[in-house]
C-alpha cells in the first residue's frame, strides 16, 4: 500500500517495534526524517536494565514486557 493512501495514525508506535537495537535505529531514522540516528553510549540502571542514549538527544530502555519506552 502506498503511503498517501496511509490513514493518520496507522503509523508504528515505539511500543511496536521489536525490542532490537537495530528496529529502535531504523524506527528513529524513520520517525527524523530518514537522518540517520545512532546510538551514542549505553549505560545500565540501577534495576539492571540497559538505557541506550541515542543520538537525538533521548534514551531508551525496554520495559519489563520487552517493548521500548523513553527513559
Amino acid at each position: 500500500m502506498s503511503q498517501a493512501f496511509m490513514r493518520e495514525g496507522d503509523d508504528q508506535s515505539l511500543e511496536d517495534i521489536a525490542p532490537s537495537l537495530g528496529a529502535l535505529i531504523v524506527f528513529l531514522t524513520r520517525e527524523n526524517n530518514g537522518i540517520r540516528i545512532s546510538e551514542r553510549s549505553c549505560t545500565t540502571s540501577r534495576d539492571g536494565k540497559q538505557i541506550h542514549v541515542m543520538s537525538n538527544g533521548m534514551s531508551y530502555t525496554k520495559n519489563d514486557g520487552g517493548k521500548w519506552k523513553v527513559f
